[in-house]
């Protein structure tokens, strides 16, 4: 091997292509490390549905603890930069931030004051769900919310035991947004979002747990989502259809007729109406309002019956 003078070399580098630098540099793409586009779309998935769960076991857990019906659903699963979360938070709201354990990795949840204060209003015996406030939270209401945060923290625990052993371990109970010191203002958040109901009474609790946090379970997510996704056995599906055999199905026949507001408003007692139907025509028959059968309504003894004559194909 023959090693290179000095004067080879400089002869070498001058002979490159003047553009070859520049068209290195333009083949290079800026990245923008506040984009908040760290966890793919699989993964963000799988979090939709563990929250779905986890608001189902929720409205649980609150309909016990406050005994009074509680109902919730999920509304939205975003990463967003986490000032944009707190930005759609009320100027006056109740917060507590949350330690990930082991992780390290900082969270916050965030319950509105729609909803905080008929809570309050239940744990301290009244019946008013209508109760609303724009003040700060007294001790004594700290202290009873306090409760109030470690059953959802419970809840999250149980509800992520099946990704990754974390828990959720409280600080104090705060409002306003004196937060923004919990997690860097353009880190990339999974922003969760919940509503629930109280009665008349609804609003929001959020979550915004941090995405680097998260992406550090990417193989626990990847294997529980296509797990999810795989087809099913037959004694799976066995054991599901033994399960659902004990579900009730509205079955109910359907005739439908076309009135004018004209001629609704000219009925009274005694008026016939001329269904759209005739009478060779099989009935309609729906199963949890989905088309599923064909017969004609008949008589069985003292009561109206339906007579299957076909069911419809499975879609």
């Amino acid at each position: 091997m023959r090693q290179l003078s000095q004067d080879e070399i400089d002869a070498l580098l001058k002979s490159r292509p003047v553009d070859s630098a520049n068209n290195a540099e333009a083949k290079a793409t800026p990245f923008d490390f506040r984009r908040p586009d760290r966890i793919p779309k699989s993964q963000l998935r799988a979090i939709r549905f563990l929250h779905e769960n986890f608001v189902r076991n929720l409205a649980s857990s609150l309909t016990a603890y406050l005994r009074a019906f509680l109902s919730g659903n999920l509304v939205s699963v975003e990463q967003i930069p986490y000032t944009t979360f707190l930005e759609g938070l009320p100027p006056q709201t109740c917060m507590v931030p949350l330690t990930l354990m082991p992780f390290g990795g900082n969270a916050l949840l965030e319950i509105n004051p729609s909803l905080i204060y008929p809570i309050l209003e239940l744990l301290l015996g009244g019946k008013d769900t209508s109760a609303k406030a724009d003040r700060e939270l007294t001790e004594m209401e700290r202290h009873l919310l306090d409760r109030l945060f470690r059953l959802i923290a419970h809840d999250l625990e149980e509800t992520w035991k099946g990704v990754a052993d974390v828990e959720f371990k409280l600080d104090s109970v705060e409002t306003g947004r004196p937060l923004i010191r919990t997690l860097g203002p353009t880190e990339a958040v999974v922003a969760i979002g919940m509503e629930f109901r109280i009665d008349n009474a609804a609003g929001m609790i959020n979550l915004a747990m941090p995405s680097i946090t998260i992406k550090s379970m990417v193989q626990k997510f990847d294997q529980q989502w296509t797990a999810g996704q795989s087809d099913s056995s037959e004694a799976d599906q066995r054991r599901v259809l033994k399960l659902l055999r004990r579900a009730n199905v509205e079955v109910e026949p359907q005739l439908v007729s076309t009135l004018s507001v004209k001629d609704l408003l000219a009925l009274e007692v005694g008026s016939v109406v001329v269904l759209d139907h005739t009478v060779n025509r099989p009935v309609m028959g729906l199963a949890n309002r989905k088309a599923k059968f064909d017969g004609e309504v008949v008589c069985s003894g003292a009561h109206r019956g339906f007579l299957i004559e076909g069911v419809e194909a499975a879609e």
